[in-house]
């Protein structure tokens, strides 16, 4: 009976664990990106998950679309969850020079506070 007693709060704090290292922190990152999405409007540029830059012309929050412009009279329609990150020229640019420039690793730490 000790040997159940004590091999159930060995699960116990592993799934405790468990939680607090995985679980947790994707429950937060998943409320900061919903509120992220409940701020974007009509007009704010964006990064959808798979690459793509597009200004927002629509949203139907309550079915989650967005609809976004990417070229001159190209609209395409996207998941509110797709859409990652305010768009950054400067930032996306200092990004695709890492590894590239050397000068690009200590410009990124200078942004950061």
């Amino acid at each position: 009976m000790g040997e159940f007693i004590g091999f159930s709060v060995i699960l116990l704090i592993l799934l405790g664990a468990y939680w607090s290292f995985v679980i947790l922190p994707r429950q937060r990152l998943f409320r900061k990106h919903n509120q992220y999405v409940r701020t974007l409007g009509v007009g704010d540029e964006v990064i959808t998950a798979g690459g793509l830059v597009g200004t927002i012309v629509r949203m139907e929050a309550d079915q989650g679309i967005a609809y976004l412009q990417v070229g001159e009279g190209i609209v395409v329609r996207v998941l509110t969850a797709a859409l990652s990150r305010p768009f950054d020229a400067e930032e996306v640019s200092t990004n695709a020079q890492l590894g590239v420039d050397p000068t690009a690793d200590q410009r990124l730490k200078q942004r950061i506070p």
